[in-house]
């Protein structure tokens, strides 16, 4: 169970290779990668710039890790999140999930990165071709998306 936020980019092979490593127990791994699409709110986007409060922000992904571990048998999971000036195409995030069976790591997956939308403390920044920089406002979507894990908690209590 890991969690890393960092400028630089990652390795998806790499990372999937070391969360199973020697674990004959995992049966399924499911693993997201976000890319920054160049589709944004911004028209003609050269980039998108994220920015964190580092500490804060590894506490909260902690939590959400944690939680995620808590609703499903997980043997591994990562969260790594980049930071900083990325341009369309780049990789922003990574979240991988393993577990003995396919559905809870499929499960977990989709889990993690609907609350990673909403409850990550990221603040985005987007950059036109022209220069113009405009500050990214949540999206209902993302809400909408996540309400589907807390339906599963309302339906527990």
């Amino acid at each position: 169970m890991a969690v890393r936020v960092q400028r630089e980019d990652f390795d998806l092979s790499a990372e999937l290779k070391a969360l199973t490593a020697g674990n004959r127990r995992v049966g399924g791994l499911t693993s997201f990668v976000g890319l920054v699409r160049d589709m944004a709110e911004t028209p003609e986007l050269a980039a998108m710039t994220l920015e964190h409060y580092p500490g804060m922000t590894e506490r909260m992904l902690e939590r959400i890790e944690a939680e995620a571990q808590a609703r499903w048998p997980l043997e591994a999971s990562l969260i790594v999140h980049r930071y900083g000036r990325m341009e369309p195409g780049e990789q922003i995030v990574l979240v991988a999930c393993a577990s003995p069976h396919r559905e809870a790591a499929f499960e977990a997956c989709h889990f993690l990165i609907d609350w990673l939308k909403t409850k990550a403390p990221f603040w985005k920044v987007e950059e036109s071709q022209g220069g113009a920089r405009s500050w990214v406002d949540a999206r209902s979507s993302d809400d909408e998306a996540a309400a589907r894990w807390r339906q599963d908690d309302d339906a527990a209590d």
